[in-house]
């Protein structure tokens, strides 16, 4: 998934919506009915199930119906994908920074 820019766009597409986001930190703490995902926030339940649908597509959040409970759960393999591009990133700047810092250092000690 990781090596998938497309499905990190998705990822981060979902992610960009603070319901979504709202969403995914409840489902952090273990798995939550979509009743259950409702009732925090100020939005119909169809609103929400739209919700959940782009957060499934993103490959976020897995869905399971059991007779006529929706139970959502997180895709932690797929935050992790998340996680590790942002790292990578952090990294590389951080790289940067180091090198510019030690760039600055010796041209002051140069002067």
């Amino acid at each position: 998934m990781l090596h998938d820019p497309a499905q990190l766009d998705l990822m981060f597409q979902a992610l960009a919506d603070p319901a979504r986001r709202s969403m995914v930190e409840r489902l952090s703490r273990g798995p939550a009915s979509v009743s259950q995902l409702a009732e925090p926030l100020a939005m119909s339940l169809s609103a929400v199930v739209q919700h959940l649908n782009v957060l499934e597509a993103s490959g976020l959040v897995r869905t399971e119906k059991l007779g006529r409970v929706r139970t959502c759960q997180i895709e932690p393999q797929a935050l992790r994908a998340a996680e590790h591009w942002i790292n990578e990133r952090r990294l590389a700047w951080e790289r940067r920074l180091d090198r510019l810092g030690d760039f600055l250092t010796e041209t002051k000690d140069e002067s």
